[in-house]
């Protein structure tokens, strides 16, 4: 790691992680807040009226406790989608952006070897990223102690968020591979994005159930089911382990990449 750059990267992904973090803060306090059991009966009867709009969103879950509302509510879309975007926007700039700025060049001028500066920008990604989600569990762990004492259960939530983890560093693997790959930030947002964002549909159209239902296998969101931590089901440990061994190859590859490609600076 090359620490200079390490730092210099890191200070541009605050501001982007202070808005991402208040947007989720936001979210996060509001939905806590809303758990009480004549909500969830009032939301439960809202799915009934349209079970197919809200089973894409992944708002099927059971509401009777705190983690099964949390999980109906949070980790259906809004702490899926949200991370997620931080990731496309922050990995698209990391390598792809500074070969198209002509800024690798100054960075590869220096006596900094290319699998340096790919590890660099890997590990500025994945700070961010672990930074993120530490913020948002121990917000819902303030939030939902301060609210509802003893509801929520804390080895629960720490599962949870492990698997939510695995599932987004297996996204930032799949940016941080095309950012290496393509010199153009064009392309590179185009699959690093555009992958991601097509999967995430995918499942929308798989949780509508029915002939869609098989859907789910042809994407990778499949793998991380909240309510199989909520029911401490090994599945969910198989899962997140699949997401991460993922999540390591699509590393190892897009330092490879970038160690051999012809950047023509």
């Amino acid at each position: 790691m090359n620490k200079t750059l390490y730092g210099r990267e890191l200070k541009k992904s605050w501001r982007l992680l202070v808005i991402f973090a208040a947007v989720l803060t936001m979210y996060i306090v509001m939905i806590v807040s809303m758990y009480d059991p004549e909500m969830a009966q009032a939301i439960d009867k809202f799915q009934e009226l349209m079970p197919e709009l809200m089973a894409a969103v992944g708002m099927t879950g059971n509401s009777d406790s705190l983690a099964g509302f949390l999980v109906s509510y949070l980790y259906g879309m809004i702490l899926l989608v949200f991370p997620m975007v931080y990731t496309i926007i922050r990995a698209n700039g990391l390598v792809a952006g500074y070969v198209e700025r002509g800024s690798m060049a100054c960075l590869l001028a220096a006596p900094v070897r290319r699998t340096t500066v790919a590890c660099t920008q890997l590990l500025v990604l994945l700070t961010g990223e672990v930074l993120l989600l530490g913020y948002c569990t121990a917000l819902e762990c303030a939030a939902a102690e301060l609210m509802f004492p003893g509801e929520l259960e804390l080895s629960c939530l720490l599962g949870l968020n492990l698997g939510l983890l695995c599932l987004q560093l297996l996204i930032a693997g799949i940016c941080f591979f095309f950012s290496c790959l393509w010199s153009d930030t064009r392309y590179s947002l185009a699959f690093g994005a555009g992958i991601p964002v097509v999967m995430y549909v995918l499942q929308m159209l798989s949780n509508m159930g029915g002939k869609l239902e098989g859907v789910r296998y042809a994407t990778f969101f499949s793998l991380f089911r909240p309510q199989d931590w909520i029911d401490g089901s090994s599945a969910a440990w198989w899962g997140a382990l699949a997401l991460a061994v993922g999540a390591a190859l699509l590393y190892a590859g897009g330092i490879a990449v970038f160690a051999r490609k012809d950047l023509q600076l």
